[in-house]
């Protein structure tokens, strides 16, 4: 895990998205209220945090249970003159303390599938008001019939992956009404993954001959591998969608 961490913790971002992004699924969403009371659940850093915060100027509850991350975003939010309006909670996703119907708005970036796309869209609807909507990316089957070595690593990695069909079936089968959806484009991914393969870089030197953390390293290099060689066969979508009132 310590590895893990080098590798991670202070990386720009901890999954694939940008602002622009960010704001494109934000521009989807009708009637949001002027100053909209919003939960970031999976914050890592903050990049998509600090976006909403500034182009809704609502306020923003940003949940993560990793301390350094929140960290990250209380100096980003210092530096930008809006900590005002950015709460940071170090809490599990699945355990949060809010009220019912609490917030206008859930926002999720490559976070969702720690609990699993179902339970976590079905276990957060209670803290979302009437009318309130929800936006997460969620990795996905984007083509037909992937090829064995892309299935097999995901069926391994997250067994729960789905095509998008089935996953806004899922949407509407909680109750909520698809609001749109999208899927990210590949300069999303190399966003996030090329200063990940640079840190791999290095830290194959600082490891060299310790075969535990030499595996964590090249377990990480073979998905950023694998995204090259099939990502026509699945990517993140955004999957915008609203609480009936």
């Amino acid at each position: 895990m310590d590895v893990f961490w080098e590798i991670y913790t202070d990386q720009p971002q901890q999954g694939p998205g940008t602002d622009n992004l960010t704001l494109k699924a934000l521009s989807m969403i009708p009637d949001l209220p002027a100053w909209p009371s919003i939960l970031d659940v999976g914050c890592g850093t903050g990049r998509q945090t600090i976006v909403l915060a500034k182009q809704t100027s609502g306020k923003v509850t940003a949940v993560d249970n990793h301390q350094p991350f929140l960290n990250v975003i209380n100096e980003k939010a210092k530096l930008k003159g809006i900590s005002d309006r950015i709460i940071t909670r170090n809490s599990s996703m699945d355990d949060m303390d809010y009220t019912d119907r609490n917030f206008d708005l859930i926002w999720s970036e490559g976070a969702v599938y720690i609990m699993g796309f179902q339970k976590g869209l079905a276990y957060w609807k209670r803290f979302l008001r009437p009318g309130g909507a929800i936006a997460v990316t969620e990795i996905s089957w984007i083509k037909a019939n992937p090829p064995d070595e892309i299935l097999s690593f995901w069926h391994s990695e997250y067994p729960a992956i789905k095509t998008i069909d089935k996953n806004l079936n899922i949407i509407r089968q909680l109750g909520y009404s698809v609001i749109d959806y999208f899927t990210l484009p590949e300069n999303a991914w190399y966003q996030y993954y090329e200063p990940i393969e640079n840190r791999i870089v290095k830290l194959r030197e600082k490891y060299a001959g310790n075969t535990t953390a030499l595996e964590v390293i090249e377990s990480n290099q073979l998905e950023i591998d694998l995204y090259r060689k099939y990502s026509d066969y699945y990517g993140y979508v955004f999957y915008i969608m609203r609480k009936p009132i």
